[in-house]
């Protein structure tokens, strides 16, 4: 039975991390964020939230751009290491093998690991709580399409693994094993 408690309850997980890469002038970077959510369908537009101290915010701020990039679970690492350094300290992609390409319109990192990533042109962006909500204009999208099924679009288990986040460095890993049902709510 549910009841009231007075702790504040994070369940947004299990789900899918987001690495955000950015380049202003010669600084690249990258971080995990697990709050992120499509904002607009047409036009597309993508949101991430990120606090005001990170070495990231500030980067988005200063060249209005941002990549979302999802990597799969032999990726994880990159999740794991985006999200437990900064960039004041180093550069990450070095430190983690991090490879990329800049981004066709904003120049911001690519992860050549994601099996989809979303070029964004930041839009807006206003403060809630400890967080900025940052929200980008999709101006590229990248795919592997070799990751996803031709006839539905719906990644293809049998060559994605998706790394789903439970907090504390655990991940479960989705894989061919899980079904997908079709559930008839009439």
């Amino acid at each position: 039975m549910i009841s009231k408690t007075d702790k504040t309850i994070m369940h947004c997980y299990p789900g899918l991390v987001a690495v955000v890469t950015v380049k202003h002038g010669d600084t690249v970077n990258m971080m995990a964020a697990g709050w992120h959510s499509y904002m607009s369908y047409d036009p597309p537009i993508y949101g991430v939230a990120i606090a005001q101290e990170r070495h990231t915010h500030q980067l988005v701020k200063d060249s209005q751009s941002f990549v979302i990039n999802f990597v799969p679970a032999e990726s994880a690492h990159l999740i794991e290491g985006a999200g437990k350094s900064s960039g004041r300290d180093g550069d990450k992609f070095s430190s983690l093998d991090a490879r990329w390409t800049p981004g066709e319109k904003t120049e911001s990192p690519v992860l050549d690991d994601a099996y989809v990533a979303y070029e964004c042109s930041v839009c807006g962006m206003h403060a809630y709580g400890d967080h900025d909500w940052i929200a980008g204009d999709i101006v590229t999208f990248y795919q592997d399409s070799d990751r996803f099924e031709k006839d539905t679009g719906f990644p293809d288990f049998h060559k994605l693994q998706l790394p789903l986040y439970l907090g504390r460095s655990h991940y479960l890993i989705q894989d061919k094993t899980t079904t997908r049902k079709i559930v008839d709510l009439d």
